[in-house]
C-alpha cells in the first residue's frame, strides 16, 4: 500500500488541473453540450492525465539526485527512496501501453498528438529544459498540444486561432513564474537544482513575464471580437475585465507579497484569484451558451 500511495504521489494528480484545456475547444466551439463531443473529450482529458503522469515519473528518474539537493523536491518518493526507480518505469509502460492504443483508437490523429507530447516532454526532460528560453516555450507547446487534441477530438468547426494564442501566452506565464519562484526560493543553490536557472536572473524574468501578460491581454481582447461564433452584442468583451484583474492579481502577489510560483499553483491558494477563475468561466459560458447568436 505505501509503494501504491508513493507512486500515486510521483504520477503528481493534482497537476492534472493543467490538462482541463483539453475541454477549451469542447466549450468555445459550442458543443459542450452534444453527448458524443463531450464524451470524446472526457477520454482525451484522462489520456492525457496519463500520459502527463508518466512525465511526471521519467522526469522525477531523471531528476533524482538534484531534487535530493533541493530543500522540499527532496521529500518526493523516488529521491527519498519510498518509491524503487524500476516501479517507476514499470509504471511508464504500463500508461504508455494502454494510453496510445485507446488514443489512436479514438482518432488517429490524437494518437499522434500524444506520441508527440510525450517525445517533447522526453526531449524537454534530457535536453530542452537546460535550454535558456526554449525551456520556457516546451512548456508553453505542451499547452497547445492539449488543446489541438481537443480540437481534434470534437471536429472544431468555429474554434479562434486566438485561444491558441492565449493558451500559448498563459502557458508561457507559468513556465517564467515557475522559474522565477525558483531563482527567489533557492537564491544561491539554485543552480545545483536546475542548471538553467544560472541563465536566468529574477528582472529578466520580470521583464518577460510583462511582455506576455501585456501579450495575454492584448490577444484574449482580439479574440473577444473576432471570433466567429461569439453573438453580436460583443458582451464576451466583458470578460476582459476579469482577465485584466487576475493578472494584475498575479503580479500584485509575486511582487508586492513575495508569493512564490505560477498562477496555475497560486490560484488554488489566493481566493480573490480563484474566484475571478471562476465569475470569468461562468460568464464567458453564459455568453456562448445563453446570448443570442448570430
Amino acid at each position: 500500500m505505501k509503494t501504491l500511495l508513493a507512486l500515486l504521489k510521483t504520477m503528481r494528480p493534482r497537476q492534472w488541473t493543467k490538462n482541463v484545456v483539453v475541454f477549451a475547444a469542447l466549450v468555445f466551439d459550442g458543443k459542450f453540450l452534444q453527448p458524443e463531443p463531450l464524451l470524446r473529450t472526457v477520454i482525451a482529458f484522462v489520456l492525457f492525465c496519463l500520459v502527463s503522469s508518466a512525465v511526471y515519473l521519467l522526469n522525477d528518474l531523471a531528476d533524482i539526485e538534484k531534487d535530493r539537493a533541493h530543500p522540499t523536491k527532496r521529500n518526493r518518493p523516488l529521491a527519498a527512496g519510498t518509491l524503487k526507480p524500476w516501479i517507476a518505469v514499470a509504471a511508464i509502460i504500463v500508461i504508455l501501453a494502454v494510453s496510445w492504443p485507446v488514443a489512436f483508437a479514438l482518432d488517429p490523429l490524437l494518437g499522434l498528438i500524444l506520441a508527440g507530447y510525450f517525445l517533447l516532454n522526453v526531449a524537454y526532460s534530457f535536453s530542452l529544459k537546460n535550454m535558456v528560453i526554449l525551456d520556457a516555450l516546451s512548456v508553453a507547446a505542451g499547452f497547445v498540444l492539449r488543446v489541438g487534441a481537443g480540437s481534434v477530438v470534437v471536429g472544431v468547426e468555429r474554434f479562434s486561432p486566438w485561444l491558441y494564442v492565449c493558451v500559448t501566452m498563459i502557458a508561457l506565464l507559468i513556465a517564467l513564474g515557475k522559474r522565477r519562484a525558483e531563482l527567489v526560493e533557492l537564491q544561491g543553490g539554485a543552480i545545483n537544482h536546475r542548471a538553467i536557472l544560472d541563465e536566468y536572473t529574477v528582472p529578466f524574468l520580470d521583464q518577460l513575464i510583462g511582455i506576455v501578460t501585456g501579450a495575454t491581454i492584448v490577444s484574449y481582447s482580439i479574440y473577444t471580437f473576432s471570433a466567429e461564433n461569439l453573438p453580436d452584442n460583443h458582451f464576451m468583451m466583458l470578460t476582459i475585465a476579469f482577465v485584466v484583474y487576475f493578472l494584475f492579481r498575479y503580479l500584485y502577489l509575486i511582487h508586492v507579497k513575495g508569493e512564490g510560483g505560477a498562477p496555475d499553483e497560486l490560484i488554488f491558494k489566493d481566493k480573490p484569484l480563484f474566484v475571478t477563475a471562476v465569475l470569468w468561466g461562468l460568464f464567458a459560458v453564459g455568453v456562448l451558451y445563453l446570448s443570442n447568436h448570430r
